[in-house]
């Protein structure tokens, strides 16, 4: 191929880039204007009158080769990765979410055993009933614990170291009668914390208290209210 016929085929492959790209920005906005037949007709034309005046046979045959030789590269090359580097994924995830939910299950339900009686017997010694006392005002909405009290919202808390669901003259919910344990210091120390989790389906609607101090008090001063208290301190 002589110089000339090679500026010319370069020439003609610029022009024809061009026109290929004018034509589909064209096509894009005809589209936004539903006018797509007459912009394609139109571009159509200028591009074969383009190709016919620049360009013999020969150089038509070599353009479309290049265009689907890129083409092929460009949807073949992912295709040949991904067969290069294609790794096995398993059927099972070796650690799923569920499983995790069962150890935080696990370590949360250990943790609440280990807050048993041994943990807060120690702390008696640091509080009084006195404390005890302004925190059971939390409590009085739902509780009286004088001595011949009746129920109100939840039952007479008085002689409170009784067996769970006992009081005459409150109608419990299932899961406290069917609890089948009697109220001591690991118990009260436990459903302080979070009724609802230490006793599921119960009906009591309190948030619990999270400080251990808070919870010995209480228990401290529920103690006190009762025809026959335990040795705490």
């Amino acid at each position: 191929m002589s110089f000339k016929g090679l500026l010319g085929s370069l020439l003609a492959c610029n022009l024809v880039g061009i026109m290929m790209t004018v034509l589909l920005i064209k096509i894009d906005a005809a589209q936004r204007r539903n006018n797509t037949k007459f912009i394609l007709s139109f571009f159509c034309d200028i591009f074969i009158a383009l190709i016919t005046k620049f360009m013999n046979a020969f150089e038509i045959n070599k353009i479309i080769a290049a265009i689907i030789l890129v083409g092929c590269l460009f949807f073949g090359v992912g295709k040949l990765a991904d067969f290069i580097f294609y790794v096995e994924k398993p059927e099972k995830s070796a650690y799923s979410i569920q499983q995790v939910a069962e150890t935080t299950t696990v370590a949360n339900t250990t943790s609440s055993e280990s807050s048993g009686s041994d943990d807060i017997m120690a702390l008696f010694a640091n509080v009084n009933s006195a404390q005890g006392k302004k925190l059971f005002s939390k409590c009085q909405s739902c509780h009286n614990i004088a001595k011949g009290s009746k129920a109100k919202i939840g039952p007479s808390l008085y002689n409170i170291f009784r067996k769970i669901g006992s009081s005459p003259d409150y109608k419990y919910s299932k899961a406290l009668l069917a609890y089948g344990k009697s109220w001591d210091v690991n118990e009260l120390n436990g459903f302080l914390l979070n009724p609802k989790k230490w006793i599921p389906n119960n009906k009591m609607s309190f948030a619990g208290m999270k400080k251990p101090e808070d919870r010995a008090a209480v228990i401290l001063w529920m103690n006190e209210n009762s025809d026959s208290p335990l040795p705490l301190q």
